[in-house]
């Protein structure tokens, strides 16, 4: 299902997520964002990327308690959710672009960048490309290069075998059975969107396009990485296996969360005791308490 309507789509006026709004991107394509508007009052536009193959669905239990106090924003990249197909490779400096066009639409700025997994390179890099707008980071669980085993032949065949299973299960209408406890966990009207959009072959075609060069381009990061500066960034890491991340993986993960949360003058480090890898599911208050906390910081300066 793909949209390109610039008009708001007036059925969603009392979602969770807020109004319909289209951002069209550099080359014309129109992506779909969910905005809460927040307080009058305030200046910092929080913006949310979610993981690989995820919707702004996902950020339905973080997105409208930020809401309450700064304005929030959700949008789907290109091939998922609502968001209109991309036609070219969908690099990670293509979907950072695709954030920065966002941006844009909603600026000048200050603006509070939250990634969730693989969602935490794009906004790395999308922040590093105009620093001066971006007030702070809160990287959620994310993909970040300084994990070896991201660069093995085993995890490059996982994910393969991974976006291969989710293909047929997309096109055997299977999908939802896999995620029902993380849909459940949402607001009604948000699952109903999650369950609609999110389980779709288009949407594994799209995670396929994305794997073909995320893990190349993660790895150039290592030699030059995104110049953050002195924009305060916070890590989140999970902190119990499961969804594909064993003992191993998730000792490997959090230790590259340290590290990157180091790496930043005003860097933090939490660990949200209750959750996996899908901490905005199950610990969606950690990730708003470090969000007001940025937030809050911005406007004291």
């Amino acid at each position: 299902m793909e949209f390109s309507s610039t008009e708001p789509d007036e059925r969603r006026e009392n979602h969770c997520q807020g109004n319909s709004e289209s951002v069209r991107t550099r080359d014309g394509r129109y992506l779909h964002t969910m905005v809460l508007p927040g307080p009058r009052n305030r200046s910092v536009t929080v913006v949310f990327e979610a993981g690989a193959a995820a919707s702004r669905s996902g950020w339905a239990l973080v997105q409208p308690a930020v809401g309450n106090w700064a304005r929030a924003v959700v949008y789907d990249r290109s091939g998922l959710g609502r968001s209109a197909v991309d036609a070219q490779p969908r690099t990670l400096r293509r979907m950072a672009d695709d954030l920065g066009d966002v941006l844009d639409h909603f600026g000048p700025g200050p603006f509070v960048l939250v990634g969730h997994s693989a969602g935490g390179p794009i906004v790395r890099a999308a922040a590093a490309a105009r620093p001066e707008r971006i007030a702070g980071v809160v990287l959620v669980d994310p993909t970040d290069e300084a994990a070896d085993l991201l660069f093995s032949r085993m995890f490059r065949l996982m994910e393969r075998v991974a976006i291969a299973a989710n293909m047929v299960l997309a096109r055997t209408k299977l999908m939802p059975r896999l995620y029902k406890s993380m849909t459940d966990a949402l607001p009604d009207d948000a699952r109903r969107d999650m369950e609609l959009e999110g389980f779709t072959v288009t949407m594994v075609r799209t995670h396929a396009s994305q794997a073909e060069t995320f893990i190349d381009d993660l790895y150039k990061f290592r030699a030059d990485p995104p110049a953050l500066g002195g924009i305060p960034v916070t890590v989140i890491s999970g902190a119990r296996t499961g969804s594909g991340m064993n003992a191993t993986v998730r000792a490997a993960a959090n230790a590259s969360h340290e590290y990157r949360a180091a790496q930043s003058p005003q860097g933090r480090h939490v660990i949200a005791e209750r959750s996996g890898h899908y901490v905005p599911i199950t610990d969606p208050e950690i990730i708003a308490q470090e969000i007001h906390r940025l937030v809050d910081g911005t406007q004291e300066s």
